[in-house]
């Protein structure tokens, strides 16, 4: 009896307290650096365009960098995830993003930045799955929307760090010190994951082999849930990533005509109205299923609202009203539903690789849409003040929004998805 008794004493899952202790706080921290260093450039981008004498395309391709990196590593961090658990993981490669921190800090031609920025989007490449990863092991199934959403405003308040906070700490450093910092910062956030973070009891099963890994990649690819959500997911967090973590701040210059302090505002409100978003996308979403909608449901209406955002946006509707920012940052994620939908149907064993399977094509989005707006902001020659013109604007954002009109219209069309596999 005692035996028995002092099992399933071991076997209780710990409290939600000691779970937002250990697993929640320490995961929310490397998310919450993800954000500031995916959106830093935002606000430091006229020092850098000055200082290595970047042009538009230049600065989108060195920015974007972090993309390309972050989705190039999606598919093995999923495999890595699923076979070492995110605790190490996670700690191991928060330590690659404060190198690369360093080696930003120090970089003085455009191609050392590029490459510095691409070891910190490596670094941080598991910030959000190996966090999700970490909710499907710990926390109960029927609360996940609402725990993700809640944790995905950490990213949030790191976004909003790196608008009027960044901008408060330039006037006593340059960016190369801030980027001291975050390697410091990024080196403690490792630690604490390492040491305080528990380990999932293994299982009966052994671990996946490598060819079983592949072929559960496989399953993943050509499931039909799968490719109905992934071009509207993609497409939409394409754009807010690709505008939010660096065209908001030049098109608040150069369209709305605001001043450097005034832009940094601006930031903190948008990044701000994220962070709400993110939580209200959890609150709303467990509202809404309880009341018998779906995820799909929940996650299409809030797209269209998104998109009617950016429609404001793109035709400049209202170019210094702050209303279309407003919707653009409370709807911007509601994308990130998918995510959820795919860790429901696919076995646990799977969730890491079914995650980063969509997070490598919504990242690879985000690096050719940073850098297209980029590009075809520069068809159009800079004007007398050195700013971009506004129907670059308007052309790329445009673009942007488009893809995101065919990817909908997809999404709308119903289909039943196959059994999924064991």
């Amino acid at each position: 009896m005692t035996a028995t008794t002092a099992t399933t004493a071991e076997d209780r899952p710990p409290g939600i307290v000691r779970l937002v202790a250990t697993v929640f706080l320490p995961f929310a921290g490397g998310y919450f650096l993800s954000y500031l260093y995916r959106s830093i450039n935002a606000i430091i981008a006229p020092q850098l365009v000055s200082e290595v004498n970047l042009s538009a395309g230049d600065l989108g391709l060195m920015t974007s960098a972090y993309f390309f990196a972050f989705a190039a590593f999606q598919i093995p961090l999923g495999m890595l995830l699923d076979r070492f658990g995110p605790r190490r993981v996670q700690a191991a490669f928060l330590l690659a993003a404060a190198l690369g921190a360093f080696l930003f800090s120090i970089g003085d031609s455009k191609i050392t930045l590029i490459l510095a920025r691409a070891m910190i989007g490596l670094g941080v490449a598991g910030g959000l799955m190996s966090s999700f990863k970490a909710i499907t092991i710990w926390f109960p199934q029927n609360r996940w929307p609402l725990v993700n959403g809640c944790f995905m405003a950490m990213g949030g308040l790191g976004a909003v760090s790196s608008t009027v906070p960044l901008e408060f700490a330039l006037h006593y450093t340059d960016w190369r010190g801030v980027f001291v910092g975050l390697a410091a910062a990024t080196i403690c956030v490792s630690s604490i994951i390492f040491l305080t973070v528990p380990e999932k009891k293994a299982g009966p099963v052994a671990p996946p082999s490598l060819r079983d890994q592949l072929a559960g990649i496989g399953h993943i690819y050509t499931s039909r849930l799968f490719w109905r959500l992934a071009p509207i997911a993609v497409t939409a967090l394409s754009a807010n990533m690709a505008i939010q973590s660096l065209w908001a701040g030049p098109w608040l210059r150069d369209v709305a005509g605001y001043s450097r302090d005034a832009i940094a505002e601006h930031l903190f409100i948008l990044n701000a109205i994220m962070t709400v978003g993110f939580v209200a996308c959890g609150v709303v979403t467990d509202l809404f299923e309880r009341r018998g909608f779906t995820l799909s449901q929940v996650m299409g209406s809030a797209t269209l609202i998104f998109m009617a955002a950016q429609g404001a946006v793109v035709f400049q509707v209202a170019p210094t009203g702050l209303w279309p920012w407003v919707i653009f940052g409370l709807t911007m994620n509601f994308t990130v539903l998918a995510y959820t939908q795919l860790t429901r149907y696919f076995p646990p064993h799977y969730s890491g690789r079914a995650i980063t399977a969509l997070n490598l094509l919504a990242f690879g989005g985000v690096f050719f849409a940073q850098s297209a707006i980029g590009w075809i902001i520069d068809l159009w020659p800079p004007d007398a003040n050195g700013g971009y013109q506004k129907i670059g604007y308007t052309a790329a954002f445009g673009a942007v929004l488009a893809i995101q009109v065919v990817a909908f219209l997809w999404f709308l069309i119903p289909g039943k998805a196959a059994p999924p596999p064991e």
